[in-house]
């Protein structure tokens, strides 16, 4: 019985109640050393292996699933075919059903048979020893199911066999092992419920954590549980952000004692006191006191008392003098299972062999239940006891220990970390070792372990040039890893050491990476300057591409000055009249010579430096050349390699472009999509460039549609600096200009229109004119800047806005013409045709020409509706009332009652995709994939995928 531990039961039980049922769910527990956590996944496995109990809480009786108390009742899910509405509703939804199936697979949602209730049971338990070790924690969950890696589809197989170091590394993207894990437990969960249960979760090396995460995150309707238990507060964490959490504290006085009772009912009262005093709630504190009291390490008069030290340091401490007491012989087969990161016996005791140990010894561990053999493999009891074990050992010993794991382990990486553990002085075999490890964890994409094999390799390496490079590439490894201020560190070590001009330029190319990762993009310019410094006289091919990405970190950074001395440097270095271009377009546009700067920029687009798809400085340079159609082709393309590439490390920026370009093409219901979409994966891999540029454009579709909750929520998360805080500001004044607030868009857009960092506002600056217009208030120096931006882009649609804009200051009808007349041949932006005629058919009106008003009225209305902008179209069906004509309110349009992720899978299933082949493209579980048409189907009035393909899905 787990004392104190009501509502945590429930939510482990409900968990597996809704997995049973065909749902998924994830669950972190959190909390101190000997809280409970691995109590309660011990309570989780063996309920999952048993039928569905009463359990009596204290609150009442209640059966696993049912809600906790003070929530609300959830009504089970329907079994399959089953609903509450109208008979075509039935019909549609009992299509749908048969729909979802890729193979005999309960339908989702749909309650399992008791015959099916058993779950299949994954568990581990990460270590510290593994924490540099790639994808170590995958091989300890999956280890018993990679017999069924075959089924995957082949380039997820390929990359979760490489991660698990059961095929050589074929190169791809990383990132696809977390779907290769999502997949793999979705086909593990058609026939029965999973539970996955992850303890010490903190000691995960990161591509098993970020692996395992990505996929809990996408859990949905597979019949997966997922329970991951991590120490609170601990360094390392355990990263799992979104993921429902429940967090642990200690025990009531009453359970305290309640526990006490049960497990010391020998021991005097006073001493019970006084150990639950000490142990503070602490579950097992309250259980290995007592034992340690029985055993002696405790005085009897009084509990133990180190009154300095926290509850878990008093534990080991209680665990470390009872394992002083065990036999040497003991104490050292104790010593080598603690220092070893496989529980593998034959590991243990053919070490412990060469150290006079033998499985003989692992009685007197066992009887003190401190070691036992679990599942073909030595675990210990607690993670406390393996810490004690190894913590309370001489160095001596435990050097000793480690050099005897390295001469028995099969494992070359393994053995190299033990060879590091054992090694005091330099020792360049042993460093050779380490980087040679560090070389495989790179093609299996662990660049945490990467780092780590290659800082640990540069401390034990002599030669301080050596050791310099290998400090360089810790630095590189780390910088891939989101480590950013550890990587700088070490960049900043290696260019101290480094002992020639090329090595230098490495070193500098990497910290200027790293400066330009973390948003400070003036700072790589000059470390990136320094790079040419080191490498003109050496490699002037190289010293030429720095220089021409030199210059452009200087304009990311607005540092115009530093620009000019980049340019000056060019001389006749390769890419000389590039990288003065780049200074051309940069203070062109800043206002010196716009038309100038954009024939630069249009230049630009042919530099071999900004070749190949995934330079996305090519979309940008096409947004700010007004030409949305060829950043949209880019991002087109770049999306449709990186998802049959499973590239997930360049699809966030691929969605990022592609989902503005679709919101300037006007197709906003595919850019919210494409954006929620991006939006998940930028989160969940760590790219905080694409994740402020994709809610920039999710807070402006809020901002067309006038949901300003939503905009003002999007718009608080863009606070790092420009260019966010200025798209921020962008978003909150077409809000404010599509609610009529026309002040409010004069004080967000003044300042940034007349900033250094205009370029980012400049499509913004005709809501600033039609404000100020509004209000009497024209600001001729706006439309003036907009209007030179437009004329250097050529693009009738960008010539358009310009023209009305001049039709504002000057109530010119003519202007007003022009501008129809150009959105007419190029209707690239929808939504800024509709705004113009609708400013038109107002001016029409009030010059008392309703007729003609109408006409523009009315395609202006239909435009506003077709894109969602609400209160756009109410001003325009008000001005049409007003013309004389009345206009209803459009009903629900069936595609706006689909979530963004169920459009995009019912317009894959419409052409023809399987369950399978959609959540390979879209990264979710086929389950999943099944669970959205179920969803969908009802919506949309259809029964099949053939009737789907005869819908009208744009």
């Amino acid at each position: 019985m787990l004392h104190g531990r009501s509502a945590e039961l429930a939510a482990v039980d409900t968990l597996l109640s809704a997995a049973r049922a065909g749902q998924s769910g994830v669950l972190v527990l959190r909390g101190e050393a000997g809280i409970g956590k691995s109590a309660l996944l011990a309570h989780a496995a063996t309920r999952a292996t048993s039928p569905t109990p009463e359990l009596s809480y204290p609150f009442g009786t209640m059966k696993s699933g049912d809600p906790l108390p003070g929530t609300p009742a959830q009504p089970p899910p329907a079994p399959a075919g089953t609903d509450h509405r109208p008979a075509a509703g039935n019909q549609a939804l009992a299509g749908g059903n048969q729909a979802l199936a890729d193979g005999n697979r309960a339908p989702a949602g749909g309650h399992r048979s008791a015959a099916d209730a058993g779950f299949l049971v994954l568990r581990g338990t990460a270590v510290e020893s593994e924490s540099v070790v790639p994808f170590a924690g995958l091989n300890l969950l999956l280890g018993p199911v990679v017999h069924r890696l075959d089924a995957l589809p082949p380039n997820q197989a390929t990359a979760l066999r490489a991660a698990l170091g059961l095929a050589a590394p074929e190169g791809g993207d990383h990132h696809l092992v977390g779907l290769a894990v999502l997949t793999l437990l979705a086909d593990l969960a058609d026939r029965n419920p999973v539970l996955c249960l992850v303890d010490d979760a903190h000691w995960l090396d990161q591509g098993s954590a970020q692996a395992l995460v990505f996929a809990a995150r996408r859990l949905q309707a597979e019949g997966i549980a997922l329970v991951f238990a991590a120490r609170d507060l601990h360094a390392p964490p355990f990263p799992a952000p979104g993921l429902p959490e429940l967090r642990l504290t200690g025990l009531t006085p009453e359970h305290a004692a309640a526990l006490l009772e049960e497990h010391a009912a020998d021991l005097p009262r006073h001493v019970r006191d006084q150990i639950a005093e000490e142990a503070r709630g602490n579950p097992l504190a309250l259980l290995e006191l007592p034992a340690a009291q029985r055993e002696g390490h405790l005085p009897a008069a009084h509990a133990y008392r180190v009154a300095a030290l926290p509850t878990h340091s008093r534990i080991q401490q209680t665990f470390a003098d009872r394992i002083g007491t065990l036999p040497e012989r003991t104490r050292t087969l104790l010593l080598v299972a603690a220092a070893d990161d496989t529980g593998d016996p034959t590991v243990v005791f053919e070490a412990a062999g060469l150290l006079g140990a033998s499985v003989d010894d692992l009685e007197a561990a066992e009887q003190r239940q401190l070691l036992r053999s679990d599942d073909g493999r030595l675990t210990f009891r607690h993670p406390l006891i393996r810490a004690a074990a190894y913590q309370s050992a001489p160095l001596k010993q435990r050097l000793t220990v480690h050099r005897a794991l390295a001469d028995v382990l099969p494992d070359a990486h393994r053995s190299a970390w033990h060879l590091a553990a054992a090694t005091t002085a330099p020792d360049e075999d042993v460093a050779r070792a380490l980087a040679r490890t560090a070389e495989d964890a790179r093609e299996r994409g662990g660049y945490v372990a990467v780092a780590a094999a290659y800082q640990r390799a540069a401390e034990l390496t002599p030669d301080p040039v050596e050791r310099g490079h290998r400090l360089a590439s810790a630095a590189g490894a780390a910088g891939a890893a989101g480590q950013f201020d550890r990587a700088v560190v070490l960049a900043d070590q290696a260019w101290h050491l480094v002992g020639n001009p090329v090595d230098g330029a490495r070193v500098a190319r990497i910290q200027a990476r790293l400066a330009s990762e973390q948003g400070r993009s003036a700072e790589a310019a000059v470390q990136l300057a320094r790079a040419v410094r080191c490498a003109e006289h050496t490699d002037r091919e190289l010293a030429g591409e720095l220089l021409f990405h030199a210059a452009n970190n200087a304009w990311a950074g607005r540092d115009l000055d530093l620009l000019k001395d980049i340019a000056a440097r060019a001389g006749d270095l390769p890419g000389a009249d590039d990288t003065r271009r780049v200074a051309t377009a940069a203070l062109g546009l800043d206002g010196a010579d716009v038309p100038g700067g954009m024939a630069a920029l249009r230049e630009l687009l042919d530099s071999p430096y900004v070749g190949g798809p995934g330079n996305a400085v090519t979309a940008w340079w096409n947004l700010v050349l007004g030409d949305d159609r060829a950043a949209y082709a880019w991002a087109f393309d770049l999306e449709r390699q990186s998802r049959a590439q499973g590239a997930l490390g360049v699809l966030p920026r691929a969605l990022a472009y592609l989902a503005r370009g679709r919101l300037h093409l006007g197709r906003h219901r595919d850019a919210r999509a494409t954006a929620e979409e991006g939006l998940r994966i930028a989160a969940d891999i760590g790219q905080e460039f694409s994740v402020g540029f994709l809610s920039a454009v999710l807070a402006e579709l809020a901002a067309v549609e006038g949901d300003a909750a939503r905009c003002e929520e999007l718009v608080a998360t863009l606070v790092d600096g420009a260019p966010q805080s200025v798209r921020a500001a962008c978003a909150s004044a077409l809000l404010d200009l599509g609610l009529g607030r026309h002040e409010a868009v004069l004080d967000r857009l003044a300042d940034v229109a007349a900033g250094a960092h205009r370029l980012y506002s400049v499509t913004s600056l005709p809501d600033l004119v039609e404000a100020s217009a509004r209000l009497g208030k024209p600001d001729a120096n706006a439309a003036r800047w907009f209007d030179e931006w437009a004329s250097g882009t050529g693009r009738p649609w960008a010539r358009a806005v310009s023209a009305r804009c001049r039709a504002l200051l000057t109530d010119d009808e003519r202007w007003y013409v022009k501008a129809v007349d150009l959105h007419r041949v190029d209707d690239s932006r929808p939504f800024e045709r509709a705004r113009t005629e609708l400013l038109y058919g107002e001016w029409l009106r009030r010059a008392r020409r309703k007729a003609d008003a109408r006409t523009h009225l009315r395609s202006a209305s239909e435009v506003f509706e077709r894109l969602g902008a609400t209160p756009w179209a109410a001003r325009a069906r008000t001005e049409l009332r007003a013309t004389g004509e009345s206009r209803a309110v459009p009903g629900p349009d069936p595609l706006s009652a689909l979530t963004p992720q169920e459009l995009q899978v019912v317009r894959l299933a419409a052409e023809g995709l399987s369950n399978r082949d959609i959540g390979a493209q879209l990264f979710l579980s086929p389950r999943t994939v099944g669970y959205h048409l179920y969803k969908a189907y009802p919506k949309l009035g259809v029964a099949s995928r053939v009737e789907l393909g005869k819908l009208a899905l744009t």
